[in-house]
């Protein structure tokens, strides 16, 4: 038998995006060209590898049993296949993207680009603000790193915890709360609150918390950034309660207070994400090694 070894990439495609489209989307191919490899490779196979169910596709068992050897056998032909290069970051030209949450650009951004620019002056850092919704970006090699407190679900992006902090509740200067030596849940709840969601969320696990004591809080706003919930609070008798990593030093600059959560929660962690397509790739390896230094450097590991 003669292979093809395209079939192969179409087929990993294929059963990682789960349909036609996405999968010419990820090879940079036209659907009807996929479609045309999906003819060949149920021939080959003798299998329907991916069958329609209302709108959507579904896996054949056969598809959803061969899918994490076809995965290996395609990174194993690729790891033959690719010439070994010498990484020469005095040479290297590469703009990388970044999706960042945008605490994390403001507090980790700047040291990063100068460890970039000290060792590789031919690299751009690209950084692109957090969507509302989860977007395919990172799967589909568009975004290169992302760094978030989201661990993704996906089985082929990889994620790395690289901080962790505690949330702490930053409020103006001569707030009632920067009054008595403690804040309480009672008094903590009582307050009015602005929550940071880029998604519009106006409850968070600090909700489920409160409700454990018999408590609830007034949120009165959301907004996408810490940095305008920081504005909202500047002027006002709002709180809000972020991780201290990234509010301390913007709340020196503003002025404003931090204080301690009254509340027994986790470490808010911070993940750096990226898809395995990189996993060998020197130069990502390399800004993956900075990046991990900077988000660290903005908090406790």
């Amino acid at each position: 038998m003669q292979l093809d070894l395209n079939l192969l990439a179409a087929l990993d495609a294929l059963l990682e995006e789960g349909s036609v489209a996405g999968a010419a989307a990820r090879l940079h191919v036209t659907a009807p060209a996929m479609s045309r490899s999906l003819g060949r490779i149920r021939r080959t196979t003798g299998d329907q590898i991916l069958v329609r169910t209302g709108r959507t596709m579904t896996p054949t068992p056969y598809a959803l049993a061969v899918r994490e050897q076809v995965h290996e056998l395609l990174q194993q032909v690729q790891g033959v296949l690719a010439p070994s290069r010498e990484l020469d970051l005095t040479t290297l030209e590469r703009t990388f993207t970044l999706r960042w949450h945008d605490s994390l650009v403001a507090l980790s951004g700047p040291a990063l680009l100068a460890a970039v620019r000290e060792r590789a002056p031919g690299v751009r850092l690209r950084f692109v603000a957090e969507a509302s919704v989860d977007t395919p970006e990172l799967r589909r090699g568009e975004v290169d790193l992302e760094a978030n407190a989201n661990h993704p679900g996906a089985r082929d992006v990889r994620a790395e915890q690289v901080g962790a902090s505690p949330l702490v509740v930053v409020v103006r200067q001569g707030h009632p709360l920067t009054r008595g030596s403690t804040v309480t849940a009672e008094q903590y709840a009582a307050a009015e609150h602005v929550t940071v969601s880029r998604r519009g969320n106006v409850g968070n696990a600090l909700d489920e918390v409160l409700a454990r004591l018999g408590l609830t809080r007034r949120v009165v706003a959301t907004v996408p950034t810490q940095a305008a919930a920081l504005e909202f609070v500047r002027g006002s008798d709002l709180l809000i309660s972020v991780p201290e990593a990234t509010a301390r030093a913007a709340a020196a600059d503003l002025g404003l207070a931090v204080l301690p959560l009254p509340l027994d929660l986790p470490l808010a962690p911070v993940y750096l994400s990226w898809h395995q397509r990189y996993d060998t790739d020197p130069a990502h390896r390399w800004l993956r090694g900075l990046a991990r230094s900077a988000l660290a450097l903005g908090g406790d590991t």
